[in-house]
């Protein structure tokens, strides 16, 4: 791997104090390189969504390091955070909450343009651009994000996380509150994306078929630890730890008698995880 973009090492993110602390992530070290896109993966809890926040700011660092760019941010506040957003932006699970429904779809993605500095002219030019890169109509820029489905909703909010031309985006979970049809078509504009402008992402996903599809490698995550990374298409097919194989196993397949035969294998693993040494790697 060429020198990594973004640069995590070690990171420990704890929640609460004393008795009460709760430990989200246990020292994870994780690099993703320009123009990579490295999928995280794990169950509800497994610390997936905080290395996410910690990278974009939002959840507290107790040890360890974040760099980006070979820039110390771990601890970025105010400005200096501030500054970080033309560079590292996020795309969140729900389409629906994530954009304000008081403001037009062509307001929402001027705003930090303008916000930044940027001519009213030259962020009109550019919000113009991203609706044709996310493949929506130019005149839609004057209608609500009420008017819009999920999908088209989900498209708004990419294009206003590349209209400032980021480096790095991160990705919460942005096709599991869509139908299947509509994820596929998603995926598809991600790695689009990608091809087009070089962004890397950090795309985080509980579900080892959508990681396969945009990811290049791809680090499991169980009780705040990587468990195993490695390339998309080895961790996802034939994955070396078993919670991994737990993963795998959980994605459901149209043949009925298939999809028993890998339930039970399913309810196998369950054993498996509890009697391997989760801070193994591979």
């Amino acid at each position: 791997m060429t020198e990594p973009l973004l640069d995590v090492q070690d990171v420990v993110v704890d929640y609460g104090r004393g008795r009460t602390a709760f430990r989200a992530l246990a020292g994870v070290s994780l690099q993703i390189a320009p123009g990579e896109c490295v999928g995280l993966v794990g169950e509800s809890g497994s610390g997936k969504s905080t290395l996410g926040k910690a990278v974009l700011g939002l959840a507290p660092v107790t040890s360890g390091t974040i760099a980006f760019d070979g820039r110390d941010i771990t601890h970025a506040r105010g400005a200096d955070r501030r500054a970080l957003a033309s560079d590292i932006q996020v795309v969140f699970q729900d389409p629906y909450g994530s954009l304000n429904p008081n403001m037009t779809i062509g307001d929402i993605l001027t705003e930090p343009l303008t916000a930044s500095g940027t001519g009213r002219r030259e962020a009109q030019a550019r919000v113009a651009e991203m609706l044709d890169r996310v493949k929506l109509p130019r005149a839609w820029a004057d209608r609500y994000a009420s008017e819009f489905s999920g999908g088209q909703r989900q498209r708004v909010a990419i294009a206003r996380a590349l209209v400032r031309r980021p480096r790095l985006i991160v990705c919460d979970e942005p096709v599991s509150a869509l139908d299947l049809t509509t994820q596929a078509t998603i995926l598809d504009l991600f790695i689009e994306l990608q091809r087009d402008t070089g962004v890397a992402y950090l795309f985080v996903s509980h579900d080892l078929g959508v990681v396969r599809r945009v990811c290049h490698r791809v680090a499991v995550m169980y009780h705040g630890e990587l468990v195993e990374t490695g390339e998309g298409e080895q961790v996802t097919r034939h994955p070396g730890h078993p919670y991994s194989e737990r993963l795998r196993l959980a994605s459901p397949v149209a043949d009925p008698v298939a999809q028993r035969a890998r339930r039970l294998a399913w309810l196998k693993t369950r054993e498996d995880v509890t009697t391997t040494r989760i801070g193994t790697r591979f």
